[in-house]
């Protein structure tokens, strides 16, 4: 089945900014919307976008209500999540599903929304973004850059330079050609969402992987859980981003270390130094959409 074409977007179209997780304040959000406009579109905000309940961002039907009323709303052209956080899995059960797939827009975040992204994908047939939120730094040349690249570039197709998303900085083991699907995001979301109606089918497709604030060996614990579900070994290729502040103690293994030595079993393609994920550059890729590797430095993603 083809994918359902995504609105069109141009430098004056609307951009509609929900909080599907956790919150901030109002000063914050009044903050950060500021400096996104200045990027030059118009703004829509959620209806619930200041709610705040503890760690959650409002009640979860509202927050669900916001995330359906942007689809449907023919006024937005696109949706970027205020922040990630917790609390998408929360207002599964409440997504309007019909009404999202009847109105295909680009949708971004990262984080927690993975969730969001990779359901809505899998169930609508468009593709959602992972790439920058309201609250990210936009003054990042290279953050800035992919996300208008990919917000504005109405064609089907995308190229990516390994090169300059990965800073020059990129590993390639078990180098061959290979294509597949995008999946995944955040790790802790992916290995959460197992046995759930919302699991991220990882098989046969190309995974995305990436994490903040977690020790060693609980990035070990998660790589592992996957390897004994054989979920990675089934996957056509692997791409590792940033795993922010993930440091343990003085004796404990290196992050780098640990995630090389846990993927090391694997015979399929893993890209190591893609830069995304809760660090920058936050470079902006489409999920559900095809991955092809071209060349030694070449990506061509079809959307």
């Amino acid at each position: 089945m083809s994918k359902n074409k995504l609105k069109p977007i141009t430098n004056k179209s609307t951009i509609g900014i929900i909080a599907p997780a956790s919150p901030e304040s109002p000063e914050f959000i009044d903050e950060k919307i500021d400096l996104f406009s200045k990027l030059g579109f118009k703004i829509k905000k959620g209806k619930y976008l200041y709610d705040n309940t503890g760690y959650l961002a409002g009640d979860d039907r509202n927050r669900a209500t916001d995330l359906n009323f942007m689809f449907a709303d023919t006024d937005v052209d696109a949706i970027v999540s205020f922040r990630g956080g917790y609390g998408s899995i929360r207002i599964m059960p409440y997504l309007d599903l019909k009404t999202i797939k009847k109105n295909p827009k680009m949708f971004f975040g990262y984080s927690d929304i993975t969730l969001l992204l990779n359901y809505i994908s899998s169930k609508c047939n468009f593709p959602t973004f992972h790439g920058p939120m309201i609250n990210s730094d936009f003054t990042d040349i290279y953050t800035r850059e992919y996300f208008l690249k990919v917000l504005l570039s109405n064609k089907n197709k995308l190229t990516y330079d390994l090169n300059d998303v990965c800073a020059y900085d990129y590993i390639i083991k078990n180098n061959k050609d290979f294509s597949g699907k995008i999946v995944g995001g955040n790790l802790s979301i992916i290995c959460s969402s197992i046995g759930t109606p919302y699991e991220i089918k990882l098989e046969n497709n190309i995974i995305l992987i990436e994490d903040v604030n977690e020790s060693p060996y609980v990035v070990d614990r998660m790589l592992s859980q996957l390897l004994s579900c054989g979920k990675l070994q089934k996957s056509s290729a692997i791409i590792v981003g940033d795993f922010t502040n993930c440091v343990g103690s003085k004796s404990s293994p290196s992050i780098n270390e640990v995630i090389n030595e846990r993927l090391s079993i694997l015979k399929q393609p893993i890209i190591y130094g893609f830069k995304l994920g809760h660090d920058y550059p936050n470079i902006s890729i489409p999920i559900g959409s095809v991955f092809k590797y071209l060349s030694k430095d070449k990506i061509l993603i079809e959307k």
